[in-house]
């Protein structure tokens, strides 16, 4: 198995969960560390949040013991507001710092943050410098192709993350003008590869073994970041490990996958509460059922859900049903 190291810090392999808004908490990141994920990220933490002591950021911020190495995403446009609260928040047990300059939402491109900020480079700069320079923990940064077709500057981007002090860059190979539509360019991934020397990380329609290993063979990347594909699917990283390691892999029966959907339940329950817990399970619930037989109509009962013994006779419903 190869290993991977960002800075000072080493993976024991190259897969990595990535950030994801409303699929990447602690429960989450938890079960795909046990399913052997090299690397966890959590879901983008607002800078400003942190600096306003938003009530909200206080389960961003968890984490586990359990979880592999951890990258903490903070997403702003202010230099110096990021880099002072990367440093008020370094002494959590997070192992990288990582900023979000790939998100494509309204919201967050509308207020100048995420992938907005790829159309301008001195910014870029400018947050990466002072961010590296404010904390000792490794500093990253998550980029998209560009902005738009018209403006595809990863590479530029990238190059000046580097200049900058950016220890590694992951790069998803969509523009922010096509969110998640379309087929995923692996050919700027592989410019930007080639532009850099720090470690890059390729993201973008890797959904198995098969997949990610015409990933590394096509873009010459360090790793690879999963993400829609491992929503409801931690097994993903199993998959991705035996087929390195040159071991079959099986999928995970019905019954696997829904004591699996029942344990993720409650730890997201232990975590957030049975109230908020249970109704952010339905979001996750529909991703561990895609695929299987009566998908369908399973979302539409799940959205009735209200408790997780609710949820526990569902499943031995389900379970019954298809026996």
């Amino acid at each position: 198995m190869k290993t991977f190291k960002i800075g000072n810090v080493e993976l024991n392999n190259r897969y990595i969960l990535a950030p994801m808004a409303g699929v990447t908490d602690l429960p989450y990141r938890v079960l795909c560390s046990r399913h052997g994920a090299g690397m966890v990220c959590s879901e983008m933490v607002s800078a400003k949040g942190i600096y306003y002591n938003n009530k909200n950021t206080v389960f961003l911020l968890s984490i586990s013991e359990e979880e592999a190495p951890v990258s903490l995403q903070l997403f702003g446009s202010d230099p110096k507001i990021i880099s002072e609260m990367a440093k008020r928040i370094e002494e959590r047990p997070f192992s990288i710092l990582d900023i979000n300059m790939g998100c494509p939402v309204p919201k967050v491109v509308g207020n100048g943050e995420g992938s907005a900020l790829m159309k301008d480079p001195v910014l870029v700069g400018k947050i990466v410098e002072a961010t590296a320079k404010a904390i000792h923990k490794p500093v990253t940064v998550k980029i998209r192709a560009g902005f738009d077709k018209d403006h595809v500057n990863a590479e530029e981007i990238a190059h000046v993350a580097e200049e900058s002090g950016a220890a590694a860059v992951a790069v998803h190979g969509r523009t922010r003008e096509q969110f998640y539509s379309g087929e995923a360019d692996w050919d700027i991934i592989a410019r930007v590869k080639n532009r850099v020397k720090i470690p890059v990380i390729g993201s973008g329609d890797v959904t198995d073994y098969k997949s990610a290993n015409e990933m590394f063979t096509k873009t010459g990347v360090d790793a690879i970041m999963i993400g829609r594909a491992a929503r409801g699917n931690p097994w993903i990283f199993d998959e991705l490990i035996a087929g390195e390691e040159g071991r079959e892999y099986t999928k995970p029966s019905l019954e696997e996958l829904l004591s699996e959907m029942l344990t993720h339940a409650k730890m997201l329950c232990e975590f957030k509460g049975e109230y908020i817990g249970i109704r952010e399970m339905r979001t996750h619930a529909s991703f561990y059922l895609t695929g299987q037989k009566g998908a369908a109509k399973a979302r539409v009962m799940l959205n009735s859900v209200e408790t997780l013994d609710d949820l526990y006779k569902y499943v031995e419903v389900l379970l019954n049903s298809v026996k």
